[in-house]
């Protein structure tokens, strides 16, 4: 599904060099789970990033389904990620104007998914996330859990074929991070190939492969 070979990412300021990611080569196949582990500031967050096409590398090369992303025009690149990626934010990134039904509808507006449609996917969305009484509320009035599982539903209502998920129990509860886990495995085994950035042990072991980042590195890669 996804390949990426001697990726590099860094910052150059001056003769000042800084490398956030160096070298990395990494083939995730699709139907995987693969949750990427590491300290602060080792790049995992970058990587993401990169995967999800929201970042380019300062070097290298990036396959997805089979196209070249390294050689994609941005609106090509942007059509690529819309129709195939949900991206789930540690830092949310609701759109504040929009209320929670809206926010999540957002990707399907991107897909031309008739009204009737969307009317339906995002009430499904609303009732398996527990938050049809939040649906008229702006960002600006949920707590940080509630904006995450806003930002889960808006991932998943796409059906994407790869989700990306950046710390994303982070800010929910520990019976709410279980839920989620547990959705998320129960997706992938439905197919959908799911990466994941996470400082917890216990949501690394629900993938089915573990990544260790260290300084913009892969330290080391193991199956589960």
């Amino acid at each position: 599904m996804l390949s990426l070979k001697n990726i590099s990412k860094y910052h150059k300021a001056g003769s000042l060099k800084t490398t956030i990611l160096n070298n990395i080569n990494l083939d995730v196949d699709a139907g995987e789970f693969v949750s990427i582990m590491g300290p602060s500031g080792s790049g995992k967050s970058s990587l993401l990033n990169i995967i999800g096409m929201l970042d380019e590398p300062s070097e290298g090369y990036q396959y997805f389904l089979n196209e070249p992303v390294h050689q994609l025009k941005e609106k090509q690149r942007s059509a690529l990620y819309k129709k195939n990626i949900g991206f789930v934010f540690q830092a949310y990134h609701l759109i504040d104007e929009l209320n929670v039904y809206e926010n999540i509808e957002t990707p399907l507006l991107y897909q031309d998914v008739k009204a009737a449609e969307r009317k339906a996917l995002v009430a499904d969305m609303l009732d398996r996330f527990q938050i049809v009484g939040k649906k008229d509320l702006f960002p600006s009035q949920l707590s940080g859990g509630q904006q995450q599982l806003v930002g889960i539903a808006r991932a998943l209502i796409v059906t994407p074929k790869l989700l990306l998920a950046d710390e994303p129990t982070g800010n929910l509860n520990s019976k709410q991070g279980d839920e989620i886990m547990e959705l998320f495995s129960k997706l992938n085994k439905e197919g959908m190939t799911i990466i994941q950035v996470t400082h917890s042990e216990k949501n690394a072991a629900y993938g089915s492969r573990i990544i260790n980042l260290l300084d913009g590195t892969i330290e080391s890669s193991k199956n589960i």
